[in-house]
């Protein structure tokens, strides 16, 4: 918990720990439910020694240990890739911009190709798009009543030189903060949010943000966030950016809903849950918030469509 927080040890405490209940209960009788992880012990708030072992005791004010686990989103979308080839069913259709959808006898999709624009028919159209998803919607009458945001967020990956400790998993609570993750191969991400956050648009379609930055930007990106983090993470101050492996900086667009940024307490952005499925006929839009609930709406949507296609 960062001392900038806005919110109190007590309430994150509290937090954590309802949420947890409401896990250990849905994954009652499995004990596979999440990696195979124990969900029986509750989260606990960390000693004062470890914390100070670890973080600035000036600057993490608590420190609570949960059973969170961090996957790997590039080792994740490979295994993803290799599912989708190796399945006859899926015909991928690489290089094609979908331009919008209508209703006919089905679902007419016109799309952008290099041959020039082609329509095909469909059953079901799922749009299941990140920051294009709402330029689709509304091309069909299906423009939100509520204020959105696309936010522009870079991270930055290395493999630290050898020998060096390999800093702790941690997410800072709860504001405009960040994140470091050490994965079990050696690979370190970090992400700074005064640092990394890089752009805000409140178009429906945003702009076309580069996934990896330029320089001097890159360099800044780099720099700027271990310099940062590096203040109360001491496993970080060794580091000098000239010596790092592998490094990587990648950037994304990151869409909820809100009207102000999360430097605001009371911004929509802190509440990341009003999300799901939007089914009108068989034009299907899903919300999935985050990438770790993509596989819940997915399951959703598809059981939908079975549904509508015995009708």
């Amino acid at each position: 918990m960062h001392r900038d927080s806005q919110r109190t040890p007590d309430e994150v405490s509290h937090y954590i720990a309802a949420v947890h209940a409401l896990i250990r209960d849905a994954s009652a009788a499995r004990e596979d439910a999440y990696f195979g992880r124990d969900l029986s012990d509750q989260p606990r708030m960390w000693t004062a020694a470890q914390r100070e072992a670890e973080f600035d005791p000036e600057v993490a004010l608590a420190t609570f240990a949960t059973p969170e686990v961090a996957i790997d989103p590039v080792a994740l979308a490979q295994f993803l890739r290799d599912r989708i080839s190796a399945d006859r069913r899926i015909d991928v259709r690489l290089s094609h911009e979908v331009l919008s959808v209508e209703d006919s006898d089905g679902l007419d999709v016109s799309m952008d190709t290099s041959s020039g624009v082609v329509r095909e028919r469909f059953d079901h159209v799922v749009n299941a798009l990140w920051d294009g998803r709402f330029a689709i919607n509304e091309k069909r009458g299906l423009r939100p009543e509520r204020p959105w945001l696309h936010r522009l967020k870079y991270g930055v990956s290395f493999r630290l030189p050898s020998g060096a400790k390999l800093p702790p998993s941690a997410t800072f609570v709860s504001g405009p903060f960040g994140e470091v993750v050490s994965y079990d191969d050696g690979l370190t991400y970090l992400t700074w949010y005064p640092v990394c956050l890089q752009g805000i648009s409140k178009d429906v379609t945003p702009p076309e943000w580069a996934t990896y930055p330029a320089e001097p930007l890159r360099s800044h990106l780099v720099e700027g966030t271990l310099e940062a983090m590096a203040q109360f993470v001491p496993s970080l101050r060794a580091l000098d950016p000239r010596e790092l492996k592998d490094v990587t900086v990648k950037g994304g667009v990151i869409v909820a809903w809100g009207q102000t940024d999360i430097y605001d307490p009371a911004s929509e952005l802190h509440r990341r849950f009003e999300i799901g499925v939007t089914s009108t006929g068989r034009f299907h839009s899903i919300d999935p918030g985050k990438l770790t609930m993509a596989p819940y709406f997915a399951d959703i949507c598809a059981g939908r469509i079975l549904e509508g296609s015995r009708h």
